[in-house]
């Protein structure tokens, strides 16, 4: 059976993973909209000592909600994998454009957090995928209500984006670990992509 391991023991596991990115330890965080992903990934960088965050809703816009690879590719793995800073223009979702630019340095540990995060372009710049475990439907019934009626239209067309990308360019099949939420905390579980069924980021004793 497996257990709920404290997360400063997790986020040991992944500073432990080797370089994926030049020097940085890229690790994905990827699920429905609506699953917890934001969250769980604010929890897991505090406990890995205060790592950076960056959230794929700064580089995906209203026009393209799944076509923002080339610019994460550009802007950002192509200067950290040459030990140089990303540079990159967040989006408003508010106001409808891009921000001014942002500097994010190569940091050892680095979570990517959004859905379609562990997508095919971006696996081989990745140190390890995890994916939260909650079914499409209650992933988006749990984000329209976060974000109420006036958002309805929104969620009618991200939906739609988000079953079409996964259909074609799916991330769970290829996850290092489940991540499950319980009243409990979090419990990892070894996912499909895990080298003979169990996940790397663990000790024997969590997955016992």
């Amino acid at each position: 059976m497996s257990r709920l391991p404290p997360p400063e023991r997790a986020a040991t596991g992944l500073r432990a993973l080797p370089p994926s990115c030049g020097p940085v330890r890229l690790v994905a965080v990827d699920g429905h909209a609506g699953s917890g992903k934001s969250t769980f990934a604010g929890l897991l960088a505090g406990a890995a000592g205060g790592a950076p965050v960056l959230r794929l809703d700064d580089l995906a816009t209203h026009d393209e909600l799944f076509s923002w690879t080339g610019r994460l590719l550009q802007q950002v793995i192509g200067p950290w994998s040459r030990g140089d800073s990303a540079v990159y223009r967040p989006y408003d979702w508010e106001l409808g454009r891009l921000g001014p630019p942002l500097s994010l340095p190569p940091a050892p540990l680095v979570l990517l957090e959004g859905v379609g995060a562990g997508r095919r372009a971006l696996r081989p710049h990745l140190a390890g995928l995890l994916w939260m475990e909650r079914d499409p439907q209650g992933s988006w019934s749990r984000g329209r209500r976060r974000d109420g009626p006036e958002l309805a239209g929104f969620w009618d067309a991200w939906t739609a984006a988000e079953t079409r990308h996964f259909a074609g360019d799916p991330s769970r099949p290829f996850a290092d670990t489940l991540i499950r939420e319980s009243p409990e905390g979090y419990e990892w579980l070894p996912g499909p992509g895990a080298t003979a069924g169990a996940s790397p980021f663990l000790t024997q004793r969590d997955q016992v």
